[in-house]
C-alpha cells in the first residue's frame, strides 16, 4: 500500500468504497486528482474502482502511471501483474514481474507471482526458485506461496516434497480450498484414492459440496463409481470447460460416443473462451514452417556447425512425438531404468530459437539467423547452444545423481530437429508414433496447451498435426536422423520385445523394472498420469473408430501420415 498519509478526499473515497458506493468513491478520487495528478493514493483508489467496474485497460494504465511516479511502489507492480494474469495476458504479466524485481528484488509477492508465471510457462525449476525466494523475503510464511510451491513440485513429479508443502500450507490456512483440492489431486494421482477422498471431504467441509463437485466426480470416475460420477455432473446447472471434458471422458468410457464428442467440443470451446479467447495461430505456424522448410535444406544443414560430445555430463534422450502419442509411457519405461532420469517436457530447444536471435542478430530472425554460424567467427555457437541446453538441464537437477541419461519429451520438438542435431549430433532420438486419428481424439478430450494453441478445435488439431508431419518429413530428407521409431500399438502388443529393442538402441542393458514401469512411484504430471500407473493394456487402441462420423472430414488431411506408418 502507498506509504504517504492519504489526503482527506482519499479517505472519504475509501470510506465510500467500503460502503460499496463506487460513484461517491470515484468523485472523491477524481476531485483530488484534479489538483494533485501524481497523488499515488488517489491513483490507487481510481485503479480499484476501475477494476471493480471491469475497466481492465483503464486500470492497467492507472497502475502503470503509479509505477512511473514511484518505482518503489511494490503494490502497484503486484496489482498490475495480477491484473494481466487475470485477463490471460501472461506475456505482459511476465514483463511487469521482471520490472518489479529489477525495482526491488526483495518484493516477496513479485517473486511469488513471477514463480507462478514461470510455472505456467513450464519453466518449473525457475518457478520453484522464485517461490523459495518469496518465502525467504516474506516476514512470515505465506500459505499461498507454500501452496504454489507444492503445486510446482507436484508438476515436477517430486510428490513427497509437494506433499510436505501442501501440509504446511494447510496448517497455516486450514480453510483454503485450493490447497486441499491440489493436495487431493496429488494423492489421487499417486493412486491413494482413500487419502484423496479424505482431503476432498475436508475441502467440502470448509467451503461447500458444490465447490468440490468436479473433483468429486473425477474421484468417482477414477474409482470406477460411474453412476455416482454422473449424478454429480447432473447436479450442475452449467459446466465449465474442464467439467465438459471430464464428463466427456466418462461418456467415452461407457460407450456413449455421440454425447462424449459433444462434451469434448463444448469443453474445448469453453476452455478457449475462459483463456481470454485462445485461438490457433495458423498464420504464424504457416509462416514459421515455410521459412524452416526453405532454410533447412540439405546444403544449408551441411554448412551448420556441430557441437562436440560433452563426455563429462549426462546426455539427453529425446522422445519426439505428438501429444497423446505415447511419449509419457515411453518416458515412464525409460526412467524405470537405473541409468535414466525423467526430464519431462523441457522447453530448452524452443528457448534456443530465441537465443539464436540474441547471439546471431538478423533482420529476418530465426531460422535465417543461423546462416551467420557459417562464418569462422560464429562457428562456436553450436557449442554455446549445447552448453546453454545443459546448463538449463543442470538447473533442473537433471545432471546430478549419477544417471547417464535424462529424457526430454517436449511435444512437437520435431520442429526443432535441425537445432537438435546441431548441438547433439550423436543424440539418441525416439520417435513416438500413434494412429493420428487416435491422437486427434485424445487431444480433443484433454486440455492440451501445446502447439500454438492447436488443441481447441478438431479443425486446428488436424491441420497442425499434418503441418508438423510435413515439416518433419522434409527434415528427414535433409538430415541423417537415425532415430528409433516406436509405434504405440506395437508397444502395447509386444511390450517386452519392444522394450528390449528400445534399450538396445540406447545402448543400455535390459532391466526388468522397465517392464514394471507402473510400479514406479514417480508422478507423471500430464493427462496420462493415470494410464502410466497401470499395466499396459489395449483399451485405447483404435479409439477413433467410435468417432468416425466426426473425423471423416479430416481423414484426407492426415492420409499422408497414415500411409507413412501403415495405418488404415
Amino acid at each position: 500500500m502507498p506509504a504517504a498519509a492519504p489526503h482527506p478526499l482519499v479517505v472519504r473515497g475509501r470510506d465510500a468504497l467500503a460502503r460499496g458506493d463506487l460513484r461517491a468513491a470515484e468523485a472523491a478520487a477524481e476531485e483530488r486528482l484534479k489538483t494533485a495528478g501524481r497523488d499515488v493514493n488517489a491513483l490507487e483508489l481510481r485503479a480499484i474502482i476501475q477494476q471493480r467496474r471491469g475497466q481492465f485497460g483503464q486500470a492497467a494504465r492507472t497502475l502503470d502511471a503509479v509505477i512511473g511516479i514511484d518505482k518503489q511502489a511494490d503494490w502497484a507492480f503486484n496489482d498490475l501483474i495480477q491484473l494481466f494474469m487475470t485477463h490471460g495476458k501472461l506475456g505482459d504479466a511476465e514483463k511487469v514481474a521482471r520490472a518489479a524485481l529489477r525495482a526491488n528484488e526483495r518484493n516477496p509477492q513479485a517473486h511469488n507471482l513471477f514463480g507462478y508465471i514461470l510455472s505456467e510457462m513450464n519453466d518449473l525449476p525457475s518457478g520453484e526458485w522464485h517461490f523459495r525466494r518469496a518465502l525467504e523475503h516474506a516476514a512470515t510464511p505465506q500459505a499461498a506461496v507454500l501452496m504454489n510451491l507444492g503445486l510446482n513440485l507436484m508438476r515436477q513429479g517430486r510428490t513427497d516434497e509437494a506433499d510436505g508443502y501442501f501440509a504446511k500450507a494447510h496448517e497455516l490456512d486450514p480453510r483454503d480450498l485450493k490447497t486441499l483440492a491440489y493436495w487431493s489431486t496429488l494423492h489421487e494421482g499417486r493412486g491413494d484414492l482413500e487419502r484423496a477422498r479424505e482431503l476432498l471431504d475436508r475441502a467440502a467441509a470448509v467451503s461447500s459440496p458444490d465447490q468440490v463437485s468436479l473433483l468429486r466426480a473425477n474421484w468417482f470416475a477414477r474409482a470406477g463409481r460411474y453412476d455416482e460420477a454422473f449424478a454429480v455432473f447432473n447436479s450442475f446447472t452449467t459446466l465449465s470447460g474442464a467439467g465438459h471434458l471430464e464428463r466427456g471422458r466418462l461418456n467415452d468410457r461407457l460407450g456413449r460416443y455421440a454425447e462424449a464428442w459433444a462434451d469434448f467440443v463444448e469443453g474445448k470451446r469453453r476452455l478457449a473462451d475462459e483463456g481470454s479467447g485462445l485461438r490457433y495461430k495458423r498464420d504464424a505456424v504457416e509462416k514459421l514452417f515455410t521459412r524452416c522448410g526453405q532454410f533447412f535444406t540439405r546444403e544449408n544443414i551441411n554448412l551448420l556447425p556441430r557441437a562436440a560430445l560433452r563426455r563429462d555430463t549426462p546426455q539427453p534422450i529425446f522422445i519426439l512425438g505428438f501429444p497423446r502419442s505415447g511419449t509419457t509411457l515411453i518416458e515412464q519405461i525409460l526412467c524405470s531404468h537405473s541409468s535414466v532420469r525423467a526430464g519431462g517436457e523441457l522447453t530448452f530447444l524452443d528457448d534456443l530459437r530465441r537465443l539464436a536471435n540474441d547471439l546471431l542478430p538478423d533482420p529476418e530472425g530465426y531460422p535465417e539467423s543461423l546462416a551467420h554460424s557459417w562464418t569462422a567467427d560464429h562457428h562456436h555457437v553450436a557449442s554455446l547452444f549445447r552448453d546453454y541446453y545443459l546448463a538449463r538441464a543442470e538447473a533442473y537437477g537433471l545432471l546430478s545423481g549419477g544417471k547417464a541419461f535424462f529424457t526430454d519429451k517436449m511435444p512437437f520438438n520435431e520442429i526443432n530437429l535441425p537445432l537438435l542435431k546441431m548441438i547433439f549430433p550423436q543424440a539418441r532420438i525416439i520417435q513416438a508414433v500413434r494412429h493420428p486419428l487416435d491422437v486427434c481424439v485424445s487431444i480433443l478430450s484433454n486440455n492440451m496447451t501445446h502447439g500454438f494453441a492447436c488443441g481447441y478445435r478438431i479443425e486446428d488439431i488436424t491441420y497442425h498435426l499434418a503441418a508438423v508431419f510435413a515439416l518433419t518429413e522434409h527434415y528427414r530428407g535433409a538430415l541423417a536422423v537415425d532415430d528409433f521409431v516406436l509405434k504405440y500399438e506395437t508397444l502395447v502388443e509386444d511390450q517386452a520385445g519392444q522394450t528390449r529393442k528400445l534399450l538396445e538402441y540406447l545402448g543400455l542393458p535390459f532391466e526388468d523394472a522397465c517392464l514394471r514401469f507402473h510400479e514406479n512411484r514417480r508422478y507423471a504430471p500430464t493427462p496420462s498420469y493415470a494410464q502410466v500407473a497401470e499395466k499396459i493394456h489395449s483399451g485405447s487402441l483404435n479409439r477413433h473408430r467410435h468417432y468416425a462420423q466426426f473425423l471423416q472430414p479430416f481423414v484426407g488431411r492426415l492420409q499422408p501420415m497414415m500411409d507413412r506408418y501403415a495405418y488404415t
